[in-house]
């Protein structure tokens, strides 16, 4: 397998996991549109396509780290606002600190 199609593997992986903590962290000071949360995420350039958030925020519900309310809107039908449960933010807070640990390795490498 050449070296490039391998990293991108890995980078895949890393990806996943890493865009789940980032909704909810987009997600836990405030309730967010789908369309907001898009939009903060790219706005920290960290690319993803509805296709990719819409299963994502439906496993994160599940899972119990989302709840979602619906809300009136003036375009419309109302909107799914998600926001981070205490769970989700007990979960961010650990994913956090292992990032951070995960940098620290980097760093003496």
């Amino acid at each position: 397998m050449n070296s490039e199609i391998y990293a991108e593997q890995l980078a895949v992986q890393l990806r996943k996991g890493f865009l789940a903590f980032c909704v909810l962290k987009a997600c836990s000071k405030e309730p967010k549109y789908t369309s907001d949360i898009i939009g903060q995420l790219r706005d920290a350039e960290l690319v993803v396509v509805e296709g990719t958030i819409y299963p994502l925020l439906s496993r994160l519900q599940k899972d119990g780290l989302l709840m979602h309310e619906w809300q009136e809107s003036e375009q419309g039908p109302p909107r799914k606002y998600y926001r981070t449960t205490d769970y989700g933010q007990e979960v961010a807070d650990q994913v956090e600190k292992k990032i951070n640990a995960l940098q620290a390795t980097l760093k003496k490498l």
